[in-house]
């Protein structure tokens, strides 16, 4: 079985995977030009010095990767770090690694040293994000119910739109990467 470090080296760049996408292409590249990071020299000053790169686990129909990417494009770009991209369905050897609560949810972001030791792992939400979905599935109708996929859709179609418009969950996101990462690439060789 391949590391992560040999995904990492086969894998394509965030900026190249971000210009391929299909299904939430407009939102991804909408969200990546309206977030605007927080003044965090700290946290990019260290990135900087012990120089992580990060492999990401995506696919482009994915809502949470939609919001996600363009903020950790933010933190690589500040930083100079490297970010690149394999595609879930694609690499189940490695999803299957790094499963949450049993599912393959995605994105999920690997902080790797430079000699591709992983240091850290984040995704596929941040926690108010997380409180967010909890709170608006909590009224679905269970799936045998025939009204399930319509209620289903309403709600894929609000977080969505939360998603893509709300600067509060794009910091909550930032925040949280940040609160993940920082601690081990600070332990980090």
């Amino acid at each position: 079985m391949k590391t992560e470090q040999q995904y990492y080296e086969e894998a394509i760049s965030l900026q190249d995977y971000m210009s391929k996408m299909e299904t939430h292409k407009d939102n991804t590249m909408n969200i990546y030009e309206q977030f605007q990071m927080p003044k965090d020299d700290e946290f990019i000053q260290i990135l900087k010095e012990k120089n992580p790169h990060v492999l990401v686990i995506t696919e482009d129909w994915c809502g949470d990767a939609m919001m996600n990417n363009p903020i950790l494009r933010h933190i690589a770009e500040a930083a100079g770090i490297e970010v690149r991209c394999v595609y879930r369905d694609q690499n189940l050897d490695l999803m299957d690694q790094y499963l949450t609560n049993g599912g393959r949810s995605i994105p999920v972001y690997l902080l790797l040293s430079k000699d591709g030791e992983v240091l850290a792992k984040w995704g596929p939400r941040a926690p108010k994000v997380q409180e967010f979905v909890t709170d608006i599935r909590k009224d679905l109708p269970a799936k045998e119910d025939p009204s399930f996929q319509e209620k289903q859709k309403e709600v894929i179609g609000q977080m969505t739109e939360q998603y893509k418009t709300n600067p509060d969950f794009w910091l909550w996101v930032y925040e949280d990467i940040r609160k993940e990462f920082m601690p081990a690439v600070q332990k980090s060789s």
